[in-house]
């Protein structure tokens, strides 16, 4: 045992305070030049190569969808789906809108173009980010509705003008046949008369320009295949792009909820204009997509809401994609 002297001890306690108030001290230095929180995030695009095409995911914002919207579902299955991918539904489930910008080399293809001010300031993203990903409004040749819901159409005007001056806007037949129906509207239940009046108002611009076009089984792009997936609405379409046998199948809104319908697909959301049919739709687009291993974008998965599907004894999960730089090719 190693016996140290009163004056030692002393010596070693003044040591050891000295160093605690330098360090106290440093530390009050630091947090006075800490800088503020920047609670900021990067600008909301992400880029992926598909064959020869460039996909752009462009972010537009979020809406909080509550849980209890999901119908053919117990409330007690839901919470434990949403359990099981952390997902919390404390004030509705945050729920992403995305949009889809596709180079072919021949055009420059927007699919769905976001909420704009139509849902509020948690939305309304996609004209910044779609600068930010390095292009112009005017660059955009053709514009692709999956469907005409708000969150999909009313980014396609602002202020009652065209913000793609230079595109074509495409819809189906039977989706332009019902939601710019003025027959139709009058029919509705009078919460979802405000839903063909953001429709109507979002498209008339194009209409006036003679820059609005429907379609039934083809499209002019020859570089975009059609899947029809009615139900969610009436002429709801999913697109599908090929390049070099890879394909990006961008289906719209088969999926509002990832953590319950690709384990449950047969559970449907309040939105949908005809259950049953979007059931129908969302099994059979989800076993086509896992089965023939596509790439999938979808309009309401988390961002940048491109990945895969995969079967399981359960039904499916989704793999996203992984964080990938773009290598350019070389000349």
């Amino acid at each position: 045992m190693i016996t140290l002297k009163k004056p030692l001890v002393n010596m070693l306690i003044r040591s050891i305070l000295g160093v605690a108030l330098v360090f106290s001290a440093g530390n009050i230095l630091a947090d006075e030049k800490l800088p503020v929180q920047q609670q900021t995030q990067v600008a909301g695009y992400y880029r992926m190569m598909l064959g020869d095409y460039e996909i752009t995911a462009l972010y537009d914002g979020f809406v909080q969808i509550e849980s209890k919207l999901l119908k053919g579902i117990t409330a007690k299955d839901v919470n434990k789906l949403l359990q099981e991918m952390f997902v919390s539904d404390t004030n509705g489930v945050q729920t992403s809108i995305n949009a889809f910008l596709v180079h072919t080399n021949k055009h420059l293809i927007l699919i769905d173009a976001g909420a704009a001010s139509c849902f509020g300031d948690t939305a309304g993203q996609i004209e910044n980010n779609l600068k930010a990903a390095g292009y112009t409004l005017e660059q955009v040749d053709t514009v692709l509705l999956t469907h005409l819901h708000p969150d999909h159409a009313c980014g396609i005007t602002k202020e009652g003008k065209r913000i793609f001056p230079n595109a074509t806007l495409y819809v189906t037949q039977a989706e332009a046949g019902y939601w710019l129906s003025k027959k139709s509207e009058e029919q509705a239940p009078e919460e979802a008369k405000a839903v063909f009046k953001m429709a109507q108002q979002a498209v008339a611009p194009y209409q006036a320009a003679n820059k609005f076009k429907t379609f039934t089984d083809r499209l002019p792009v020859n570089e975009v295949q059609l899947m029809a997936s009615p139900g969610h609405t009436p002429g709801h379409m999913s697109y599908l792009v090929t390049s070099k046998g890879n394909s990006l199948l961008i289906w719209g809104d088969i999926v509002h909820s990832h953590a319950v319908q690709f384990t449950r697909p047969e559970v449907a959301i309040e939105y949908d204009s005809n259950s049953e049919q979007a059931i129908t739709s969302r099994k059979k687009i989800l076993a086509y997509a896992a089965k023939n291993k596509l790439w999938v974008a979808g309009a309401h998965l988390p961002f940048p809401g491109l990945g895969h599907v995969r079967a399981n004894d359960k039904g499916y999960t989704w793999v996203p994609i992984e964080y990938s730089p773009i290598l350019k090719k070389q000349n």
